[in-house]
């Protein structure tokens, strides 16, 4: 199963866990996202938290942001500006 998050939007590391199958396993999204050697194929800088902060990023969360920002999810203080507007869900 290839999980894509489209352009513009986010998920969150429990979204993308609960689309792998793996209960409970929102840490072990965040670890496999930090060690992600090819982040311009797999972008995991589109993984938030549930809370909508943006979270760790292994190149800064300052690049994580610029990266959101560029395309297009707002945000303020850290934190995704309207959730529910960019939230991808897998079906």
């Amino acid at each position: 199963m290839l999980a894509r998050v489209p352009k513009g939007k986010v998920t969150t590391y429990g979204e993308l866990a609960r689309a792998a199958g793996l209960r409970n396993g929102q840490r072990a999204v965040g670890r496999i996202m930090n060690r992600n050697p090819y982040p311009s194929i797999i972008p995991c800088h589109r993984v938030v938290m549930s809370t909508g902060d943006v979270g760790g990023y292994a190149y800064g969360t300052e690049v994580k942001e610029e990266m959101l920002a560029s395309e297009g999810v707002a945000l303020g203080g850290g934190r995704i500006s309207d959730m529910d507007s960019v939230m991808h869900r897998f079906d």
